[in-house]
């Protein structure tokens, strides 16, 4: 993985892509090198594969970022929750997440508002802070473009006009006040519930025991 890494660094360049070939070609003899790459993505480094960057061929992966200098004594030692998910597990996860993204709610399949993209569904970990006040890992659903980042997409002002035009009176009054006040306040049950929503299902299990509910 070491040794990767620093061939991703000196011989690709961040921002620049590869093949799956010039990787195995770069350690020949070395087994499942694939793998001790995609390793380096839990200790911050990012690489794309065309699930994330459209413009990048099956067999084409980019090296986006680099993370921890992984080669330097002490800094490959791997952070607890980071071991690879099986297929089991990820299943698991997706059922438990009733098949959704807990960040925005969308559905595998469904296309995001004003684009033809449909949504894909991965399964990212989520540092939770529990009520005694440790820090745990969690596995949560989510879509890809909650978890790598949507594309730049182009604002529709004329949707917006358009929209805001048919709004009742008193819609267009409490929309009048957000506007003006370039914030919305929502209530405490509004909050809670999108915070309870975007837990991971252990720490959501954990509220619906506290209110009783099984």
């Amino acid at each position: 993985m070491k040794r990767v890494a620093l061939w991703l660094v000196s011989e690709v360049g961040e921002g620049q892509p590869f093949t799956k070939e010039a990787l195995r070609e770069a350690f020949p003899g070395v087994s499942q090198v694939d793998r001790r790459m995609r390793d380096l993505r839990d200790f911050g480094w990012r690489i794309d594969t065309n699930r994330e960057d459209a413009a990048l061929d099956p067999h084409e992966q980019r090296f986006v970022k680099r993370g921890d200098p992984v080669w330097e004594p002490g800094r490959a030692t791997r952070k607890s929750g980071t071991t690879a998910i099986g297929a089991g597990r990820r299943r698991e996860v997706l059922q438990q997440d009733g098949y959704m993204c807990r960040s925005c709610g969308i559905v595998p399949g469904e296309s995001y508002a004003d684009t033809h993209e449909a949504a894909q569904l991965d399964i990212a970990r989520r540092e939770v802070l529990k009520p005694d006040g440790s820090k745990t890992t969690e596995l949560v659903t989510e879509c890809k473009r909650c978890r790598i980042g949507g594309r730049e997409l182009v604002a529709d002002l004329g949707w917006v006009l358009q929209e805001a035009a048919a709004l009742s009176s008193i819609e267009r009054e409490v929309l009048s006040g957000w506007v003006e006040a370039d914030a919305r306040q929502f209530s405490r049950l509004e909050q809670l519930w999108s915070d309870y929503r975007s837990l991971p299902e252990e720490s959501r299990a954990h509220l619906r025991k506290e209110l009783g509910l099984g």
